[in-house]
């Protein structure tokens, strides 16, 4: 009798051995794929066995062929059991590799969102892309964003979003978070552990609620209060801190019923939703920190300028506000070029780091000023230097009264002089005196220009000479002392003019009469002075125009200097280079004629020239200095109308000036009142050509 060969079952248990060893089967599923192949195999070894037997005898022929009909059939149910599993492996391989490839794309989803958060700068989108990110990751149908305030006792909301209500709030959305801020810690200091999101944040831990009606961890009375107000159902929660690596939390977030990716049936969050979370939870916090930081130093940065700024404006009451208000006017010209569409300002615009450029750089356009003695800044006498030297020129006057008075009585006294001769003498004498006292006192206030005749009578008044009896280098500083030693010494009594120019007078530069700086180096083209200064009491009197000799009169510019010397010393990063230039350019004109480096208008950037006129405009109308009158609006935008003819201002700007009507603005909130006039803007505006001409 013959028997069909096992070709068919060699073949599965060759298969089944292969699926065995194959990486693609996971671990769990070979032991009960080896255990059926096992079985199959001997039941084929035992079928085998009785075909042979079936040679020795016909009754054992027929026996062999009822065992194995018998054995065929369990083979077949055997070969039916793994086909089942087999097709069970395959739907759970299938289903295995369906939850890698979703954790694959949450993974790259995380690595997306940390690239995200560390490069994002607006802070709302910041927010949304932590809360939605997290929302993605889980399947969330709500999720809240809270953070830790500057005073670290209560969570604030940042941001809110629920699909199921169609409720955004917070972050880049118009409408505000109206729920009350989260306390740390209870009024009777104890942490407030019954809080899920406080208890989140001082233990610095994950809080995964799977069922919230059914949980006795927690007080969840605020969240059920919200299920009433929206008529919304919580179930799970997921509360994961916003800790960077090193340092406390800062925040949290809460994640709220996570729903099934297939039925978005609501469910638990996962062991792994909680991880991913908390990954993104931790970059996020490191991100958030990074900005807290660096808002921080920006605020630190703000502070120093505008307390330097401060020092420089209470240095001296010729400068009161004027650091203050000048940024001001800045800012106003410039939001009117960027709202502007006409002429030069049709494409200007200005980003959110040039706006911080600008604002840095108008605050710190005088910073150099700190550098300028008060004595020279606040001159207000030709004769001043640390005091008003006029004094000293009136005691000689009554010296010379006083010599001229005893000389009478002793003429008198000799019979030279009668009584009536005597008083007329004396009258004279103290008349012409006081005439010439009154005349150098009105050249010392420096109201009136010294044209020649003038300086001709000033020559004629310090050749009169008076009688020094006493040591002029006792009491002296070391440095004054210095100064003198280099001078012969006379003998005493001593004969000395009235009003002189002495060679003590003179404060020499260090040996080499060099600058402390290297004026090529920074672009310098005015020319300094010989000297540091002159004290020469005959030199300040002479001058022609207001009280400020030459050196005085340098060392007053070379406040810009010292702004640009100091600036270029600042490292500033590359979106705020510009800082130095905008600070540094506002006493340049249109053509040339500045100080201190002579720029012309295609040399300076536009925000440089806003400068310039925010400057001149404030001096002008400037009410809290003690030196002149504050000038109306209508003075002041007159003589900027010169400048502007003149080059000294770009007239595009000064024409937008007048238009957008930023002087208006400005005087409404810094002016008094009898300074804001009616002003007709036509009689200043000027049309221009395409060149700006």
């Amino acid at each position: 009798m013959a028997f069909d060969t096992f070709d068919t079952e060699n073949t599965i248990i060759e298969e089944y051995e292969a699926l065995i060893v194959s990486p693609e089967v996971p671990e769990a599923f070979r032991p009960p794929l080896q255990r059926l192949t096992g079985e199959y195999k001997k039941l084929l070894k035992t079928t085998r066995r009785l075909v042979r037997l079936s040679d020795r005898s016909e009754e054992g022929l027929m026996e062999a062929s009822r065992k194995i009909k018998l054995q065929q059939q369990e083979l077949e149910k055997a070969h039916k059991r793994l086909e089942s599993h087999a097709e069970t492996l395959e739907e759970k391989v299938r289903e295995r590799t369906r939850e890698l490839a979703l954790s694959q794309k949450k993974l790259e989803r995380l690595v997306g969102l940390g690239i995200s958060l560390s490069t994002e700068r607006n802070q709302p989108r910041f927010m949304e892309m932590i809360l939605q990110g997290a929302k993605e990751l889980t399947g969330a149908d709500g999720g809240i964003l809270l953070v830790l305030n500057d005073s670290h006792d209560q969570l604030t909301y940042e941001m809110l979003s629920f699909d199921s209500l169609e409720m955004r709030k917070g972050g880049n959305n118009d409408d505000d978070i109206d729920e009350p801020a989260i306390l740390l810690h209870l009024e009777d200091g104890r942490p407030n552990y019954y809080h899920p999101i406080a208890h989140a944040v001082l233990t610095e831990r994950t809080v995964n609620v799977v069922s919230l009606r059914d949980s006795k961890d927690f007080d969840f009375s605020q969240f059920l209060l919200f299920d009433e107000q929206y008529q919304y159902q919580t179930s799970s929660l997921l509360v994961v801190p916003l800790k960077p690596r090193q340092g406390s939390a800062i925040g949290a977030l809460l994640l709220v019923n996570a729903r099934k990716s297939s039925t978005g049936r609501v469910t638990q969050f996962s062991k792994e939703s909680a991880e991913l979370v908390e990954a993104l939870s931790s970059q996020a916090a490191v991100a958030l920190d990074n900005k807290n930081l660096v808002k921080a130093q920006a605020e630190l940065l703000d502070a120093i300028i505008k307390l330097t700024a401060s020092a420089i404006d209470a240095k001296s009451p010729y400068t009161s506000g004027h650091c203050e208000r000048v940024p001001e006017i800045g800012r106003l010209l410039a939001e009117a070029a960027c709202e502007s569409d006409e002429g030069i300002f049709a494409d200007f615009d200005m980003s959110e780091e040039a706006w911080r450029e600008f604002h840095l750089g108008a605050w710190l356009h005088d910073c150099g000023k700190v550098t300028t003695p008060e004595y020279v800044m606040d001159k207000s006498t030709k004769l001043e230097t640390i005091y008003n030297r006029i004094h000293e020129i009136r005691g000689r006057f009554e010296i010379l009264y006083r010599d001229h008075h005893i000389e009478l009585l002793q003429q008198h006294q000799a019979g030279a002089l009668d009584e009536k001769a005597l008083q007329e003498a004396l009258a004279q004498s103290l008349t012409a005196l006081r005439d010439e006292y009154a005349f150098i006192a009105e050249c010392n206030i420096g109201g009136e220009f010294m044209d020649g005749q003038r300086l001709e009578r000033l020559q004629q008044i310090a050749k009169r000479e008076w009688v020094r009896h006493f040591d002029d280098r006792l009491g002296l500083s070391h440095e004054e002392s210095l100064r003198l030693s280099r001078m012969a010494v006379k003998h005493l009594p001593v004969r000395e003019q009235l009003l002189s120019d002495k060679k003590e007078h003179i404060f020499p530069r260090p040996k080499g009469g060099e600058l402390p700086y290297d004026v090529d180096a920074y672009g310098i083209k005015i020319k300094p002075p010989k000297h540091i200064n002159n004290a020469g009491e005959l030199y300040n009197l002479s001058i022609a125009r207001g009280t400020l000799n030459n050196e005085e009169r340098f060392k007053i510019n070379e406040h810009i200097i010292q702004t640009i010397i100091m600036l270029d010393q600042l490292p500033f990063p590359k979106h705020l280079a510009k800082v130095p230039e905008i600070a540094a350019n506002h006493h340049e004109t249109m053509v040339g004629t500045g100080y201190p480096r002579q720029l012309k208008r295609e040399e300076m950037s536009l925000q440089s020239r806003m400068m310039a006129i925010a400057d001149i405009f404030e001096a002008l109308t400037a009410s809290d200095r003690p030196y002149k009158k504050p000038k109306t609006l209508s003075e002041s935008l007159k003589i900027m109308s010169f400048m502007r003819n003149d080059g000294h201002i770009d007239p595009d700007l000064f024409n937008l000036f007048l238009s957008s009507g930023v002087y208006q603005q400005y005087a409404e909130r810094f002016l008094d009142p009898e300074q804001i006039d009616t002003v007709n803007v036509k009689q200043y505006y000027k049309v221009l050509d395409s060149a700006g001409n």
